[in-house]
C-alpha cells in the first residue's frame, strides 16, 4: 500500500548503500502505477528487471563499478551539464523551443551518472583497498561527492531555465527584450563561471578558484539590473510573473554552484594530489 515516492526513495536508499540487487515484494498485487515507479527508477539507476509478477520484482545492477574511471565519469558528468547550461541559455535568447525541449529531456542523464558517481564515491570512502584501486584518497571522497551534487544541481537549474521558455511558448508570451538581453549575459556568465569553476577543481589552481569568487559578485549585480528593468516594465500577464524571477533565480543558482566549487577547489590547492 505504499506510494510511488516512498518506494522510489527505497530503491535509491538501497542503491547508494551499496546493494546490487533489490526484492520488493507486494502483499497482494502491484498495481501498475507502482510498476512504473519500479521500472522507471531502475532505468535511471542502471538497473534492469531480472525477475518480475504479479507479486514480486527483483532488479540488479548492469554496471561493474570496479571498472569505472572515476575522474573520467565525472568529466563526463561535466560535459553534459555544461551543454545543457550553455543550450538552456541559447534556448532564452533565441526563444528556441525545440532546443529548450532537447535541454530539457538531457537532465535526466545528468541524474543518472550522480546517483551512479555517489554510490561509488560512498562505497570508495569505506574500503581503503577500493579507494586504491581508483587511486583517490578516502577523504577526497567528500570533494568529490560535492562536486557531483554541483554539477547536477547546475543542470537541473538549467534544465528549470530551458522549462520556462516552453511555457512561455505555450502561453504565447515574450519577456521585453531589455530585459531577455541581460538575462542572456548573466545566464552566460553564469555558465561560464561554472566551466572555469570544475576546471580549478582538478587544476587546484587557487589564484583562478579566488577570482570566480569575485566574479560571482557581478552576476549579483547583473541580476539587480534585471529586477529593476522587469519592474519598471510592469508585467500583467501571469506566466511572464512567475518567469522572470524563476529565470532570475536559477541563473543566480549556476554561479552559486560555481562559487561552491571554488571554495572547493581553494581547500585542494593546499592538499597533496594522492
Amino acid at each position: 500500500n505504499e506510494d510511488e515516492l516512498l518506494i522510489t526513495m527505497k530503491i535509491v536508499g538501497c542503491y547508494l548503500n551499496g546493494y546490487s540487487g533489490i526484492t520488493l515484494v507486494s502483499e497482494k498485487v502491484f498495481p501498475v502505477q507502482q510498476v512504473k515507479a519500479i521500472r522507471n527508477i531502475a532505468g535511471l539507476l542502471y538497473m534492469g528487471i531480472m525477475e518480475s509478477n504479479s507479486k514480486g520484482v527483483f532488479i540488479q545492477t548492469l554496471m561493474d563499478e570496479t571498472k569505472a574511471d572515476l575522474k573520467q565519469t565525472v568529466q563526463r558528468m561535466n560535459a553534459i551539464a555544461q551543454s545543457i547550461g550553455e543550450d538552456a541559455i541559447k534556448s532564452l535568447k533565441n526563444k528556441d523551443v525545440a532546443l529548450a525541449k532537447t535541454v530539457f529531456a538531457l537532465d535526466t542523464d545528468v541524474f543518472r551518472f550522480a546517483y551512479f558517481l555517489i554510490r561509488v564515491l560512498r562505497n570508495v570512502a569505506q574500503d581503503p583497498v577500493i579507494a586504491n584501486e581508483f587511486h583517490i584518497d578516502p577523504l577526497e571522497c567528500m570533494d568529490y561527492q560535492t562536486l557531483v551534487y554541483m554539477i547536477r544541481d547546475v543542470a537541473d537549474n538549467s534544465a528549470d531555465i530551458a522549462q520556462e521558455v516552453i511555457m512561455l511558448d505555450e502561453s504565447k508570451q515574450k519577456i521585453p527584450e531589455n530585459v531577455s538581453e541581460l538575462m542572456f549575459i548573466a545566464g552566460n556568465e553564469a555558465v561560464n563561471l561554472y566551466v572555469n569553476a570544475v576546471d580549478t577543481f582538478f587544476s587546484r589552481d587557487f589564484l583562478k578558484a579566488v577570482e570566480i569568487l569575485r566574479q560571482r559578485q557581478e552576476i549579483s549585480k547583473l541580476d539587480q539590473e534585471i529586477a529593476t528593468r522587469s519592474f519598471a516594465e510592469k508585467q500583467k500577464n501571469e506566466q511572464l510573473v512567475s518567469a522572470i524571477p524563476a529565470i532570475r533565480d536559477s541563473i543566480k543558482r549556476v554561479a552559486d554552484c560555481a562559487a561552491n566549487i571554488a571554495e572547493i577547489a581553494i581547500n585542494r590547492s593546499f592538499s597533496t594530489p594522492v
